[in-house]
């Protein structure tokens, strides 16, 4: 499947900054803003959903990076298809709201509203208790979201601009 990635391409970090490791995706989202990637608009969440599900309305591609609790070595990086792939059910979005990233990506997909190319992004936290500060483990998964995720949007960009030619 051939995904445009123009100005609609949103990239949304998830977090929490002052709960350690939970900051994950509030971290990659402020690299990738400072990157300045062509036709793409950052922008940082708490995780309520039904603001979630605004922030997207309109975008053609967007890529959602969140701090996730599932069991698995802490540190691991998730990626989901939200098309089509539901979220595993041992994925623990940390999220005070009721209505959470989980929520509002299965209800947009119900409703036929999920933007054309979503990808959920999960980094696997070690710490989530208050604080500061990112366990190793995290800050490494952070960097190499960041890698992959303007490496993956550029490429995608290129590859469109050659065939628009």
């Amino acid at each position: 499947m051939n995904y445009i990635v123009n100005a609609s391409t949103l990239i949304i970090g998830i977090g929490n900054e002052f709960r350690s490791d939970d900051c994950a995706g509030v971290a990659v989202a402020r690299v990738l803003r400072q990157m300045h990637l062509p036709g793409v608009n950052v922008i940082e969440q708490s995780g309520e959903g039904t603001v979630l599900m605004e922030a997207m309305t309109g975008a053609d591609a967007v890529y959602l990076v969140d701090a996730v609790s599932s069991g698995a070595r802490a540190g691991t990086v998730h990626r989901i298809h939200a098309h089509s792939e539901p979220f595993p059910r041992s994925f623990h979005c940390y999220s005070t709201h009721a209505f959470g990233v989980a929520q509002a990506v299965n209800l947009a997909r119900t409703m036929n509203i999920l933007p054309a190319r979503f990808i959920f992004i999960g980094i696997e936290g070690k710490n989530f208790e208050q604080g500061e500060h990112l366990s190793s483990e995290t800050s490494s998964a952070i960097q190499k979201v960041t890698a992959l995720l303007s490496s993956e949007i550029l490429s995608l960009a290129n590859n469109n601009s050659e065939l628009m030619l």
